[in-house]
């Protein structure tokens, strides 16, 4: 084999790193058609590393003290034995567990184990986080505020609260974890989310109705994409209880994220449902996606929050300070005139695509687009709850 394809093989392994992990292969054009190139084996991601035994002590002496303490975990701490070891260490500790405000990819619902993600809002981060003396983080970062507001913290962890770090993006978060909840004791099973799907709602179509349809209706083994922002406030809420599904976030504030990645975990799980929650200012962003999904044939579900607003933007316009915004800064923030026709949109890229204006309809529509094979799309037309 050429040392070319040898690099190429060790990089195309380094992608499969830890989760979070960016990694880019470049290689000069000629690659492509040049002679002597060898197809080489594939080979496995490097492995990840042990924690050291010392800090688990460390960490199980500092939960053990009776001291405020909180497991706030992210990445790979976010799968099902990881979280339900991090929920046994909790409970015997008498700690609280929290997730990342955004985790990539989480695995929820009934029969797994039931975890707060830290709040959005700096002010209610700084709430759940308030009185700790200890804070352990499993595969993820201190917490700090997702953006920087006037006045308000951007170092999130209470002042005299120490950081502890079990495991970091290249360690083995589940085994870390398992050595942990065996340090302090942790040997009763951790309590599981009880099946406790909403009632189907009726009557006036909110975002709120739309999350509770979602919760009633998200079939088993279903991956939901979530970029509904504002209008999908409620939507953790509401399927908590719904079958046990996965959960990927809207990472690092990336808009327009949420049509595209329900393209890829549909090709990536060719056998399961992929529901992508979107927001209509979100949507403009990447709506090919759409015919990604009509040309692929993709199992995919778009619920599209239409209330006619960048909502989440007017928000932080209020939150940076900018109380008394003229005329001009609200309109761009308005996305009517003229109104957007998004079955229209659906239906040209060769999408099924319906509207609702009613808790029913909209229940009547999307247990129908959940039953049908390849990608749908059902407009929830909603008032905007900020």
């Amino acid at each position: 084999m050429t040392s070319e394809t040898l690099s190429a093989a060790d990089t195309v392994a380094a992608a499969f790193g830890p989760p979070g992990q960016v990694a880019t292969l470049v290689l000069p054009a000629d690659i492509s058609w040049g002679d002597g190139g060898e197809v080489a084996k594939p080979k496995a991601p490097p492995p990840r590393a042990s924690v050291d035994d010392s800090d688990i002590r460390t960490i199980a002496e500092a939960l053990r003290s009776g001291e405020p303490a909180a497991l706030f975990v992210g990445g790979a701490a976010c799968r099902e034995s990881a979280l339900a070891a991090a929920r046994a260490i909790a409970d015997t500790a008498g700690a609280k567990l929290l997730c990342e405000t955004f985790p990539a990819r989480i695995e929820r619902g009934a029969g797994r184990v039931p975890v707060d993600r830290l709040a959005y809002l700096a002010e209610f981060a700084s709430m759940q986080l308030d009185g700790l003396r200890h804070l352990v983080l499993v595969d993820t970062k201190a917490p700090v505020s997702f953006f920087a507001y006037p006045d308000k913290a951007s170092w999130l962890a209470p002042e005299g609260c120490v950081i502890h770090t079990l495991a970091g993006p290249t360690d083995d978060a589940a085994a870390a974890l398992a050595a942990l909840a065996d340090a302090v004791g942790a040997n009763q099973p951790a309590a599981r989310q009880e099946l406790a799907p909403p009632e189907l709602p009726s009557g006036p179509l909110t975002a709120q109705a739309v999350c509770a349809a979602l919760g009633a209706l998200l079939p088993e083994g279903a991956i939901v994409s979530d970029e509904g922002n504002t209008s999908g406030l409620f939507a953790a809420g509401a399927t908590a209880g719904a079958p046990p599904h996965d959960w990927l976030c809207l990472t690092g504030g990336a808009i327009g994220q949420g049509l595209p990645v329900a393209v890829g975990a549909a090709v990536a799980c060719r056998d399961r449902r992929v529901i992508a929650l979107e927001s209509d200012g979100s949507a403009m962003y990447t709506m090919q996606s759409w015919w990604t999904m009509a040309r692929e044939g993709l199992d995919v579900t778009t619920i599209l929050f239409n209330n006619g607003s960048y909502a989440v933007l007017n928000m932080e316009l209020g939150r940076v300070g900018a109380d008394e915004a003229g005329p001009r800064a609200k309109e761009m923030l308005d996305i009517r005139r003229p109104d957007l026709d998004f079955v229209s949109l659906a239906q040209g890229m060769g999408v099924a695509a319906t509207r609702a204006t009613s808790a029913e309809e909209f229940n009547d529509q999307l247990a129908r687009a959940l039953a049908t094979p390849g990608p749908t799309l059902v407009e929830a037309v909603v008032p905007s709850i900020i």
